[in-house]
């Protein structure tokens, strides 16, 4: 009959157990010098060793050839703990015999000696199912048992144990398996058996199994039922995994702020039976590894990828500032929240990639910071006038300041008429208003979505603006402090004067309306309002 892989391969001494040298060593020494105790405590994630290491253990005490405090396998007292003919070595499912009934008996049965061996050992697995009376009744037996009984107690969830149990046992904490252990795990068995396992394939069967040896072993599984030659293509079609460039178009399409393209993978994925949650989950990891890429000298220890991927993220980073990429983590672990809690996860997904795509729809402090630190790398790297796809000719801050002249002094500040050609086509859209009076001007949304397509940095500051129409000049009503510093900079006014005559088929001087002292709007930009409350508590907020 078949047995799979992680049961033929379970370890048989100390030696063999991966990943936990430490804890190995601590226990040989034990086992040489006759230090033995008489309760322990195995701890850690699921597929570490702690149930491996509890028969090796039970095995060991029971040898009559120990090996350098490994058992040796041989004796009679070895076979028979392997294969169940003595019944000295009793495991406990802890999780199906929970109550204090169940307790009782161990109880009782611990007060005879052993039929074959030295020790009567009781392994008690999931030890935290014990019911809270099951507990109380095991206290007195776990402080002094009978000279001839050890206690192996093992648990995933140790913060459900009772204080009273933690301090009558000798406690090991069994880490998660690194990733190249278990790759040098798979590597030694695919030598022993039928079956080959490229590195590529082994490393990703490691990164999938989250430090777990059982996990690692029964994908491993799957994929030689597929293949004799394990690959990276093997383990991801065995795995279900949607593949890693999917990950890289997404990114691409957020760094774009393409929702469309988005949106489109998304429902590719969707439609070919991907999960969602998996999908939200690999995201944020990868967005992960690039922010590990972007804080560490030398990230290839703390990413498991292969080379290739590695210096595949190592080009995608350099498009992302910091703040940006702790914004995409913290968007992504909100939607896995809300995944667990929603009715649809495609609609929490679809949720998150806008998001994603378009900071300005999220209000938190996060979105605003991410909004802040691509307004700051813009100016700095002097890109705003490749966003934005000014004309030509550009006019700087000293020259805008010693041309502008305001009409009215005290009413409004008035930025130079731009340098439009006259010949054009006029469309008389909006009828001609009195030098004096002013009047809203009501297609001034329209000319900031115009912005959306022309200039980012213009269209994010100038949300939740207003205008109005004095003769031939606009009057831009904003409390957005930022939006003085982007209109005087590499042509802005120009490209904001072009959005007004595409929206009304004329030319208009751009202004800035001078604000009353009444309380700002409660509704305007989210951004603006962090920068005033900012400066409210001292922090000057300035773009360099």
């Amino acid at each position: 009959m078949y047995q799979v892989l992680y049961r033929k391969w379970r370890p048989q001494t100390f030696s063999d157990v991966y990943g936990q040298p430490m804890i190995t060593a601590a226990l040989k020494n034990e086992l040489r010098t006759g230090r033995i105790a008489h309760a322990y405590l195995f701890t850690g994630s699921r597929g570490t060793g702690k149930t491996s290491c509890a028969k090796i253990l039970a095995k060991a005490v029971n040898c009559l050839n120990l090996q350098d405090g490994d058992p040796c396998n041989e004796c009679e007292n070895c076979r028979g703990i392997d294969d169940g003919t003595i019944l000295d070595v009793v495991e406990i499912d802890a999780a199906s015999n929970n109550g204090v009934d169940n307790i009782r008996d161990l109880r009782e049965e611990v007060n005879f000696t052993p039929s074959v061996a030295r020790y009567r050992v009781y392994i008690i697995d999931e030890v935290h199912m014990l019911s809270t009376g099951a507990f109380n009744a095991l206290l007195k037996t776990l402080e002094e048992p009978p000279a001839h009984v050890i206690f192996v107690l093992a648990t995933t969830e140790v913060h459900k144990l009772p204080a009273t149990i933690l301090s009558r046992c000798q406690r090991f904490d069994f880490r998660r398996i690194l990733p190249e252990d278990i790759a040098a795990r798979i590597k030694y068995i695919s030598a022993h058996e039928n079956f080959t396992v490229t590195d590529d394939a082994a490393l990703l069967i490691a990164n999938l199994s989250d430090g777990g040896m059982r996990d690692a072993l029964s994908l491993l599984d799957q994929c030689v039922s597929r293949s004799s030659e394990v690959t990276v293509d093997v383990v991801t079609s065995a795995a279900g995994l949607a593949g890693h460039d999917y990950l890289f178009e997404l990114s691409r399409a957020v760094r774009a702020n393409n929702s469309g393209e988005a949106l489109g993978i998304i429902g590719s994925l969707h439609d070919s039976a991907r999960d969602m949650e998996r999908v939200c989950s690999e995201f944020t990891e990868f967005y992960r590894n690039l922010m590990i890429i972007k804080s560490v000298p030398n990230p290839s220890g703390l990413i498991v990828a292969p080379p290739s991927e590695i210096e595949q993220m190592k080009a995608e980073a350099e498009n992302y500032e910091l703040p940006t990429l702790l914004y995409c983590i913290e968007t992504l672990q909100n939607a896995l929240e809300r995944m667990k809690a929603g009715s649809s996860r495609r609609i929490a997904m679809e949720m998150a990639v806008l998001r994603l795509c378009s900071p300005q729809l999220d209000t938190t402090s996060e979105s605003l910071l991410r909004r802040i630190s691509a307004l700051e790398a813009a100016v700095k790297s002097g890109n705003i006038q490749h966003v934005c796809q000014p004309a030509p000719a550009t006019e700087t801050l000293e020259s805008l300041q010693n041309t502008a002249k305001p009409e009215h002094p005290g009413r409004a500040f008035i930025t130079p008429e731009p340098d439009i050609r006259q010949d054009e086509p006029v469309k008389p859209t909006v009828p001609p208003a009195d030098r004096e009076s002013e009047v809203e001007f009501t297609g001034w949304s329209d000319v900031v979505e115009v912005l959306a397509t022309t200039c980012q940095p213009l269209y994010g500051v100038l949300q939740g603006s207003a205008a109005y129409i004095r003769g031939d000049i606009v009057l831009i009503d904003t409390d957005n402090d930022l939006f003085k510093t982007l209109v005087t900079r590499d042509g802005n006014k120009r490209v904001l004067a072009d959005a007004i005559k595409t929206v009304t088929g004329r030319n208009y001087r751009i202004g800035i309306k001078k604000r009353s002292t009444a309380k700002p709007d409660a509704h305007g930009d989210p951004l603006s309002d962090f920068i005033r409350s900012s400066r409210e508590l001292g922090v000057n907020l300035e773009i360099k």
